[in-house]
């Protein structure tokens, strides 16, 4: 049995926030070449973006439970599952 967080996280990565931002994979990889951009450093992999914003979502619940933190963890930490099954179907294709 999931958690509502976790349904709901569920619900917003595979519906709203993929149908507005495309998948993970492409989204992330956007905003670590962005990022990287700005601070003057290689490009941060796509898994390295998700790990940062879910690290984002979790200091903003230490300074005061949100749900809507604990949800977007979660669908950020799922991402970064996506984003490493992508490459991974990636690399099979690649290797064929």
């Amino acid at each position: 049995m999931r958690h509502p967080i976790q349904e709901r996280a569920l619900e917003l990565i595979h519906g709203e926030r993929e149908r507005s931002y495309g998948p993970p994979e492409v989204s992330f990889a956007v905003i670590g070449r962005l990022w990287a951009a700005l601070l003057g450093v290689e490009d941060i992999p796509p898994e390295r973006v998700g790990l940062m914003m879910t690290a984002l979502k979790l200091a903003r619940e230490n300074h005061r439970h949100g749900t809507d933190n604990l949800t977007d963890a979660v669908g950020y930490l799922v991402n970064v599952a996506r984003v490493h099954e992508a490459r991974q179907r990636e690399n099979e294709r690649s290797h064929r």
